[in-house]
């Protein structure tokens, strides 16, 4: 722990790093239309770069990422998010910050991100599922907002909490899962430089089915980990419960690290099916950790991950 904190990396790709809009468009159109011109030199020289945590991957265009992903507080088809999720309001907003903490407290959503936001940095990270994309994320680390409220030393997890407004969020009329979605973090997970508090993607602020105004991002791990619309955050001694393994922990573990050697029940996880690539796009091998084994592996050390999953 002391060591990530005394080493935090910090990202030093900004929003001028990002492939404007207009350009991105234009890529997706010679990629639709020619279907030759692809590769980095269509790209921003900022972000045709891999620096820090980054991937050079081609990230999905801003009309993929927010039009197909889950947010089933608005519908379990990958378009209901988009499509329902217009009906949330999201300002004001306030985040319940309390457990074992030095400064809880109802914090509205600029005060608890005083002094960040003007350091918010592009993280550019895959998100897999069963399918994958690469998201230009913008944002800050979850770490700098721990030390902003002050962990006590009792502290052995993050525990998270999405905002349940059935009068704005058609899918929790239905029992998909016990709502409000919860997650939760190891202590050391939630420091890591790698998981960031995302408040928006590309040169956008965060859409409402992306999960405005606030979000978790957790690159190495299956993308429902990554908490959407955050309305409380828990520091607390116990590991805490987290919605999709109390629905069905035979299939779904707390950590829920992307590890292609342990399949799900019901299907492989070797491969993942990448969004925009068209219909001649083939599926790809997982990597492990989601391709970020090297800077994370040393959370686990020892553990067996087939047990831990």
């Amino acid at each position: 722990m002391e060591k990530i904190m005394a080493g935090r990396w910090k990202n030093d790709l900004t929003r001028a790093d990002v492939t404007p809009k207009s350009l991105f468009l234009n890529r997706r159109q010679i990629m639709t239309g020619g279907g030759m011109m692809l590769g980095a030199g269509l790209l921003a020289p900022g972000l045709a770069r891999a620096q820090g945590y980054s991937t050079d991957e081609t990230p999905n265009s801003f009309g993929e990422i927010s039009t197909y992903n889950n947010y089933y507080e608005f519908g379990t088809g990958k378009s209901d998010p988009a499509e329902n999720a217009d009906t949330l309001t999201i300002d004001p907003w306030t985040v319940k910050v309390d457990g074992l903490v030095d400064t809880p407290g109802d914090y509205s959503l600029a005060d608890l991100t005083d002094g960040m936001t003007e350091e918010e940095r592009i993280y550019r990270f895959r998100c897999v599922e069963a399918w994958s994309m690469v998201i230009p994320w913008r944002g800050f680390e979850l770490a700098d907002l721990l030390d902003k409220v002050g962990v006590q030393s009792g502290a052995k997890y993050v525990a998270f909490e999405t905002a349940l407004r059935p009068d704005e969020m058609p899918g929790v009329r239905f029992p998909v899962l016990d709502w409000p979605y919860r997650e939760g973090l190891r202590l050391d997970e939630a420091r890591h430089p790698l998981t960031i508090m995302a408040t928006g993607i590309y040169d956008e602020p965060m859409p409402k089915q992306n999960g405005a105004p606030i979000r978790l991002v957790v690159p190495w791990k299956y993308g429902f980990k990554s908490i959407k619309s955050i309305v409380r955050i828990s520091l607390v001694e116990e590991m805490p419960p987290t919605s999709w393994n109390m629905a069905n922990p035979r299939e779904y573990g707390f950590y829920s690290n992307v590890n292609p050697q342990v399949d799900h029940p019901r299907w492989s996880q070797a491969t993942e099916r990448p969004i925009g690539g068209g219909i001649f796009a083939k599926r790809k091998e997982t990597q492990m950790f989601n391709g970020y084994e090297q800077d994370v592996a040393s959370l686990y050390e020892g553990m067996d991950l087939s047990e831990n999953f």
